[in-house]
């Protein structure tokens, strides 16, 4: 995995796990959403003024996931970001989650920028890609 641009915290509650008490498989892509939007959020870009001021949201195209080891309720887990590859509408981002050093899942997210009314690509705003390469370049 490249080096995580950002990382993000979260807990596991009762909501978040499975007749087994296992974190549900699918609520990891929660978790690399929650950790994705405050990675913009910490560049400045949160994504709602993003949508009102710039005519521009971001949405998943595909998603790739990898679960290697259960969490449980009440773990402590920590879900990174890092910037995989851009274009002018889209980031490739890698994930992972992991409690401490062990790697419990990873993900590979494709998001694409596109306008909020039509939902037709667009390219991604200059003020947003450069506070990305601003952030990347503090890495």
């Amino acid at each position: 995995m490249k080096k995580p641009q950002y990382e993000f915290a979260v807990r596991v509650y009762w909501e978040d796990t499975d007749a087994g008490g296992v974190v549900f498989y699918a609520n990891y892509l929660k978790f690399f959403e929650r950790a994705r939007t405050e990675w913009l959020r910490t560049m400045g870009h949160e994504q709602q003024r993003l949508k009102e001021e710039g005519g521009a949201m971001f949405v998943v195209t595909d998603t790739r996931t990898r679960h290697l080891r259960p969490a449980r309720l009440d773990d402590q887990l920590y879900i990174s970001v890092a910037l995989a590859e851009r274009s002018r509408a889209t980031l490739t981002l890698v994930q992972q989650a992991r409690r401490g050093q062990e790697l419990l899942a990873e993900g590979e997210i494709r998001i694409a920028c596109v306008e909020p009314g039509t939902f037709r690509p667009r390219r991604i705003p200059n003020p947003l890609l450069e506070a990305i390469e601003h952030h990347l370049a503090s890495y």
